[in-house]
């Protein structure tokens, strides 16, 4: 049986199933492991792991604890309760943005490249370039949120880093939006998210793109990033202190866990917490060299458990509405036996969103593709329900070709 314990009630004997947090962040080589030692559990508490999961039935037990079912089960309650709160509605279709987001995607990956190459070189990031691509991310999001968002869940292992801090930008736009920010306090929240990892210019490819467990020097180097970004960015004194605030501290957590400067809660700017919920979303999401990213459905309920201890409570909830608990490009079973695509949530009820219908699980055949407003009641475009979120690996289907409704 799994159960999900708190790190203080770790005893030797006890078999670790997962230890609940990304691959980098812990100091084991595998996930899996019998307790052997007293400094086994000092690591695991170190390492800033609040929550892990435990398998009874190869190790000790912890008889009051809950099980993981029953972790999920909770999460899951707790997360229908979060998407009945209203969201922003969306100015133009998906399909009338997606051609305009393909050309901002395009144009922002190229910028981040030669950032990058520019900082390696030792110059200074040139704002005049930099601010129009912030400008269109914004102006895209302000249509159709949806569009640029679907686009930038396609990362290839070769162009993450780039591709990474695109999607950071345009998360944290469409985050402070939807929390009804200004427009500057937006922009610069947007410099912020594109430059925010420019420090990894000075980390090896090498260390950068590793496939294997990080040794603690390797790492280490890893953590010099946000300071690095920061020393960066500081030769153009142009760029302001929100900029400048989020490349340094989008790795601070609220319980002193994270670096370079180990903030706790009430130390860290707000902008700077918003940052470190979207660069971890967007991190799990992603497939890297060294691990498979998980659907966004299950990293926003990740996100959401880290934040008793992570992240702050409040802006982790602002952010799984912003995005949405079924973000667009999930795909999803219907009640029905049918598997669709979300293409655009619900201006009220997340948990009802659009949804591109094209596979009937119970015949096992494609069907020809059909939009569901899940808010409507049957025989007026809607009448069905979402069971769950589905693994595209599990039907071994690209979600993505079905974004776009014929």
């Amino acid at each position: 049986m799994l159960k999900k314990i708190d790190s203080s009630q770790l005893r030797i004997g006890m078999a670790i199933h997962d230890l609940d947090c990304g691959w980098m962040e812990h100091p084991f080589v595998r996930a899996r492991f019998v307790l052997t030692s007293e400094d086994e559990i000092r690591k695991i508490i170190k390492a800033g792991i609040r929550s892990l999961v435990i398998d009874c039935a190869k190790g000790l037990d912890v008889a009051d604890a809950p099980t993981l079912a029953e972790v999920r089960d909770r999460t899951e309650q707790e997360v229908v309760e979060i998407a009945a709160r209203p969201v922003k509605p969306a100015r133009a279709s998906l399909a009338d943005e997606m051609q305009r987001a393909v050309n901002i995607r395009r144009q922002a990956v190229g910028l981040v490249r030669t950032v990058m190459q520019d900082a390696r070189l030792g110059k200074a990031v040139e704002l005049d370039n930099v601010s129009p691509v912030v400008q269109n991310i914004t102006e895209s999001i302000l249509r159709n949120s949806g569009a640029l968002l679907g686009l930038l869940r396609i990362k290839t292992k070769d162009d993450y880093t780039f591709l990474h801090s695109v999607s950071v930008c345009t998360l944290l736009v469409a985050f402070c939006r939807s929390r009804g920010m200004d427009e500057e306090t937006i922009y610069q929240a947007g410099i912020g998210g594109l430059l925010h990892d420019t420090g990894k210019a000075l980390v090896p490819d090498a260390i950068l793109n590793k496939p294997g467990r990080l040794t603690d020097e390797e790492f280490a180097i890893i953590k010099r990033h946000p300071r690095d970004g920061y020393d960066i960015l500081c030769r153009n004194p142009e760029i302001g202190a929100i900029p400048l605030d989020i490349t340094l501290h989008h790795h601070e957590r609220r319980d002193g866990s994270g670096y370079p400067d180990l903030q706790k809660e009430g130390e860290i700017s707000e902008l700077a917490q918003m940052a470190a919920i979207v660069d971890v979303y967007d991190a799990i999401t992603s497939d890297r060299s060294y691990h498979k990213g998980m659907p966004a459905a299950d990293a926003l309920r990740k996100i959401y458990e880290w934040s008793k201890f992570h992240f702050n409570p409040a802006l982790t909830q602002e952010f799984m509405r912003c995005v949405g608990i079924y973000p667009v490009g999930t795909m999803v079973m219907l009640e029905s036996g049918r598997l669709g695509v979300v293409v655009e949530p619900h201006e009220s009820n997340l948990l009802t969103p659009k949804v591109n219908v094209f596979f009937n699980t119970k015949s096992q055949t494609y069907i020809r593709p059909e939009l569901l407003d899940l808010s409507r009641p049957f025989g007026f475009g809607g009448g069905d329900k979402i069971l769950r979120h589905e693994s595209p690996d599990k039907w071994q289907v690209d979600p993505n070709r079905f974004l776009l409704v014929a």
